[in-house]
C-alpha cells in the first residue's frame, strides 16, 4: 500500500502528468453531465413510465452510460464515430484511392480523420432519426413531432460531434486514447446503479452477492 501511494505521489509530482490527468478528470466530467442534457421537448417522466423493462434500451444505454435512456443531447455518444472509422478501414483495403491516403504518412493520416468525421454526420442522422422513432413513443414527446424530430437529428448530430472533439483532446491533452476512454467511462459509469439496484431487488444478500 506504501509504494502504492508512493508511485501516486511521485506521479503527481511531475507537471506534465499532473496537466494531462486534470485535463483527463476536467473531459470526463464534461462528458457525464452531457449525457444528463435531455433533448428539448421530451417528458423525461412520461418517457420513463412508457419505456421501463426494455431489456434492448438497457443494454445500448449500458454503451453510452445512461445518455440513451435519458434521451440526452449524447444519447448515441461515440458509436456513430466508430461506425466511420470501421467503414474507412474497410475502404482503405477496398479501394486503392483511400489506400494511397493511408501510406502518405501523417497528412494522409489527417486526411482519412477529416473524411471519418464528414462521414460520421450522415451516419448519426440515420441512427438518429431511427433512434426517435424506435425509443421515445409519441406520449413523451410534448411538442410538434415533426419540428421534434428535425430538431433532435441536429442536437444528436452536435453532441455526437462534440463526443469526438472531447475523445481528441482527450488523446492530445489527457491521459490514454481518448475515444477508447469514454466508451470505458460509459460503461463503468453504470455500475453503481446496477450494484444499487441489485442490492435494492434483493436485499442485503442482493449486495452480498456483489461483494463476494
Amino acid at each position: 500500500m506504501n509504494k502504492f501511494l508512493t508511485t501516486l505521489k511521485n506521479i503527481w509530482s511531475i507537471e506534465e502528468l499532473r496537466r494531462r490527468i486534470l485535463n483527463t478528470l476536467l473531459i470526463i466530467v464534461i462528458f457525464r453531465i452531457g449525457s444528463h442534457v435531455v433533448l428539448p421537448g421530451v417528458d423525461v417522466a412520461k418517457l420513463k413510465d412508457l419505456t421501463a423493462g426494455n431489456g434492448l434500451l438497457g443494454l445500448l444505454d449500458t454503451l453510452v452510460g445512461g445518455a440513451f435512456k435519458n434521451t440526452s443531447i449524447m444519447a448515441l455518444g461515440i458509436m456513430p464515430y466508430i461506425s466511420a472509422s470501421i467503414a474507412i478501414q474497410l475502404l482503405t483495403l477496398a479501394l486503392p484511392y483511400f489506400s494511397k491516403m493511408q501510406k502518405e504518412g501523417e497528412s494522409g493520416r489527417k486526411k482519412l480523420n477529416q473524411i471519418t468525421r464528414w462521414l460520421t454526420i450522415p451516419i448519426v442522422a440515420a441512427q438518429g432519426f431511427t433512434y426517435l422513432q424506435t425509443t421515445i413513443p409519441t406520449q413523451a414527446i410534448m411538442v410538434s413531432q415533426g419540428f421534434f424530430y428535425i430538431s433532435s437529428v441536429f442536437l444528436l448530430i452536435a453532441g455526437t460531434m462534440f463526443c469526438v472533439w472531447l475523445g481528441e483532446r482527450m488523446t492530445e491533452k489527457g491521459v490514454g486514447n481518448g475515444i477508447s476512454m469514454l466508451i470505458m467511462i460509459g460503461i463503468v459509469s453504470r455500475f453503481p446503479g446496477a450494484i444499487l439496484g441489485e442490492a435494492r431487488s434483493r436485499g442485503t444478500s442482493g449486495l452480498l452477492f456483489f461483494c463476494t
